[in-house]
């Protein structure tokens, strides 16, 4: 990944209630591939939340390609089945979907243990990311890992495992449970990334006093930095509801997330800042505001549209 200074983006440029409030895109752009054009025009990098959910085909990584700049990087979500999450194998192609037993095809719902199936869709995965890594816009494949994934010596062994999985492509974690960045722990969890050349993610989230309210522990433990900011929508967090993500950082809370990316970016080669609360346009918002200050500048973001 090249020297990059600061990058700041959000975690989705596709997201509906995003599309739909009419603060980011022209009403002119009215496709995928407008949408994509514009978000490039604007930031320089994005995270790909879909690849969560199902493995992104060939068309789809050569089409993103087309659509960007020269520079231009995506990081992209590891498949949910790589994380221990449960998937819905019929959102597969064929062949892959093919690879489960038929109960969990029947069910539409798996949970992936099989060390054999497991690298087939990381393989499968890598596959599919090869024009944005033979591009130079492939950045992080990112692991988020649920929030029952907690500090355990066969976890921070599959921690390890992820490397092999990922077939030499760069990976970054998130921890969804705070023993993980615990008094006692953070240091030894930062030990290990670096040992093994794993980027950490520092998340600013909700704090709810739940061990799925992970704290906010800037770090970095490869040259490169990497913050994704959730929001602080506490109600919304704690369940399964479409506004979890609905939150505006207000200029103070901005300012000190700008003290820290100073910090990192002191230290790193290059600082990613992703914006994940997407609802309504917050994100495309709070990351335009944010630039502008780094920038020295106070005035009201231009949005384009």
């Amino acid at each position: 990944m090249e020297s990059g200074g600061i990058r700041i983006g959000t975690c989705s440029w596709t997201e509906r209630s995003l599309v739909e409030s009419g603060v980011f895109y022209p009403h002119t752009v009215t496709t995928a591939s407008g949408r994509l054009r514009y978000y490039a025009s604007r930031f320089d990098t994005v995270e790909v939340e879909s690849s969560y959910f199902a493995i992104p085909t060939l068309q789809m990584t050569c089409a993103w390609v087309k659509r960007t700049p020269e520079r231009f990087l995506f990081h992209v979500k590891a498949y949910g089945a790589l994380t221990g999450h449960l998937v819905d194998p019929g959102l597969l192609p064929p062949e892959l979907r093919n690879l489960f037993p038929e109960n969990d095809r029947a069910r539409g719902e798996a949970r992936v243990g099989e060390a054999a199936l497991l690298k087939a869709l990381a393989g499968a995965m890598a596959a599919a990311l090869e024009p944005l890594r033979a591009a130079r816009k492939l950045g992080f494949l990112i692991f988020q890992f649920p929030p029952w994934f907690n500090d355990t010596k066969r976890n921070r062994d599959y921690l390890i495992y992820c490397k092999e999985l990922a077939s030499g492509l760069p990976i970054a974690v998130e921890f969804r449970h705070r023993s993980w960045l615990a008094a006692g722990h953070a240091e030894e969890t930062f030990a290990l990334l670096r040992e093994h050349r794993i980027t950490y993610v520092t998340c600013d989230e909700p704090q709810c006093g739940t061990s799925s309210s992970v704290p906010f522990r800037p770090e970095a433990t490869t040259p490169v930095a990497y913050l994704r900011l959730h929001g602080r929508n506490a109600e919304g967090w704690l369940g399964d509801s479409a506004l979890r993500y609905d939150y505006r950082y207000d200029p103070d809370e901005l300012g000190s997330i700008a003290g820290v990316v100073r910090e990192l970016s002191a230290r790193t080669r290059t600082t990613f800042v992703m914006f994940k609360n997407c609802h309504a346009g917050h994100a495309v918002c709070n990351a335009l505001q944010l630039r502008q200050m780094l920038a020295g500048r106070q005035e009201e973001p231009d949005l384009g549209s």
